[in-house]
């Protein structure tokens, strides 16, 4: 198996409040910096999405690709690359876990493999900046306050 990079933030907010912004991707180019567009192609029978087509552009590298999302229970999902223009394979997960006085820890994991070569250390220290920055963007769009809930309306 490829090795991951990971790492973990404390967010001031619960579980599920957590999760809605995790959920929420039409408002991911709200906050999340690289991601331009994203589009939800399809829904589990709770209303989660299965898969989601996101339009990046992180500076050097631009990529439209579209992830395949596994939900297990209330705090964790999961994602496979289905396909992209950029990118060999990309796997990617949320842990949430209770923290304490309303607190989360959130674990964010990250597998990328490109379809240029690039040296291991280097992508290991790629994936680090994108899981970093995907946190501490999480982390303010929650303690913001600004979470909505009006993705479950968008998807029907």
């Amino acid at each position: 198996m490829a090795e991951h990079t990971s790492s973990s933030i404390t967010i001031e907010a619960a579980p599920a409040d957590v999760m809605g912004v995790i959920a929420d991707f039409a408002r991911y180019p709200d906050w999340t910096g690289e991601v331009k567009e994203a589009e939800v192609l399809s829904t589990d029978d709770r209303g989660r999405a299965e898969q989601v087509r996101l339009v990046m552009d992180a500076g050097a590298i631009k990529d439209d690709q579209t992830l395949a999302y596994t939900w297990t229970g209330d705090d964790e999902v999961s994602w496979t690359l289905v396909k992209s223009q950029m990118l060999r394979s990309l796997d990617g997960s949320y842990l949430l876990r209770p923290a304490g006085a309303g607190a989360t820890e959130v674990t964010y994991r990250l597998t990328v493999d490109v379809k240029i070569p690039m040296l291991g250390m280097i992508k290991r220290k790629a994936e680090k900046v994108i899981i970093d920055r995907a946190l501490a963007g999480l982390k303010k769009r929650v303690e913001s306050g600004e979470i909505h809930d009006e993705f479950h309306e968008s998807e029907k």
